[in-house]
Formats: structure tokens, sequence, C-alpha cells
């Protein structure tokens, strides 16, 4: 049998054996000849400035890339009362509420596991709640949270079991609890309004 005898199919799965086969011994001759190269030599210069150029190509994309993902990482506060807080939107007003004040606030409460338990989007509620600062109205940690913000601000609070429900948690009648005695909450807030009260 001559190769011109042979179908068609096969001279091509021959053919293509014999190119890979080229191309193995290739690369195999090319790896071997750069290890016996003298490391002074123009060629390994050449490659290395090559490989060295590519290195400083991929540190500088990074570079660029690395003030990016630096700045999305919020700066965390803590107030003497024991809150953590990062400011997720600031303002540029300077109306702080005082002692006294009513406030309208919008929040969602989550658990540490992520669970949202409460928020003003909740159904049934409004987008709002309007509360005197200061009073029993809402827990602790959401009084000293908004007197520390600005009308307009948004943030991130962590508040201690001991400025939310405390060993108390929230529990129904039956045991289950919706939220845990001892339990750390978060806290997203948004300061909308502060007013003084009338006389």
């Amino acid at each position: 049998l001559t190769y011109n005898q042979v179908p068609p199919t096969i001279k091509i799965t021959i053919t293509m054996k014999i190119i890979l086969s080229l191309a193995l011994a290739i690369a195999a001759a090319c790896h071997t000849s750069a290890f016996s190269m003298s490391m002074n030599s123009p060629e390994v210069s050449s490659r290395r400035g090559f490989i060295g150029s590519s290195a400083a190509a991929v540190v500088a994309a990074a570079t660029l890339q690395a003030p990016q993902v630096a700045s999305a990482a919020p700066t965390i506060y803590k107030l003497d009362c024991g809150i953590k807080y990062a400011v997720t939107k600031d303002t540029d007003k300077k109306n702080y509420p005082q002692q006294g004040d009513i406030v309208a606030i919008e929040y969602t409460g989550y658990l540490t596991s992520g669970q949202i338990f409460d928020g003003t989007h909740s159904e049934g509620k409004s987008n709002a709640l309007l509360f005197k600062l200061g009073s029993s109205a809402v827990i602790a940690g959401i009084n000293e949270m908004v007197a520390e913000m600005k009308v307009g601000q948004k943030v991130q609070a962590i508040i201690p079991p001991e400025l939310a429900f405390g060993e108390k948690g929230i529990c129904l009648e039956d045991g289950e609890c919706l939220v845990k005695a001892g339990s750390t909450l978060v806290y997203d807030i948004f300061l909308k309004k502060s007013s003084i009260p009338p006389p």
C-alpha cells in the first residue's frame, strides 16, 4: 500500500501527527538551546528584557487598579459607647441633630448572618421612622448613632448587644426568637430630616 493509496482521512491524520511531532521537536530543541546558551548572550538578554518588560507591564496594570480597590474600603470609626460604623454616603451639610429633636430616618436591621429582621421598607411600613432623639422609641444604639450623623448622611453601624436588645432579645411566646439574646446587630441608617420640636 503506497501513500497515494491511503484514504484522505487517514492522510490528514498522518499529516497532523507529523506536524505535531515536528512542533514538539522544535520546542524541545529551543528549550535545550536556551539552557545551553550563555546568560550574557545578546539573545538571552533580549529575551530577558522582553520578559522583564512584560512583567513590568503586568505590575503597572495591577498598580493602576490597586488604588480603586483600596479606595473602595471605607474608614471604620468607633464611638465611645462601643458602636463601630462606616459612612456609606456622605454629605457636605453640617446639620447635626440635637437631643430632643424630631428626626426622620430610613433603616434596615440585619443579624450578623446577613438576615434582615426589620426595616422601614418592610411590608406595612412607611419609608421613614419619626422619633424624638434620645427617647425610648428606638434602641439606645440607634439614638447614639443618629446623634453623631449629619442630615443626608448614611452609615452602616455595628451595634453591640448592650445597646440593642441585650440579654432579652426579641422572642415570641413559643420561644422562637427573631433576635436572639446577646445578639450584635448591623444597621444601615439614613438620616433624612431633623427638626426642632414644636413648643
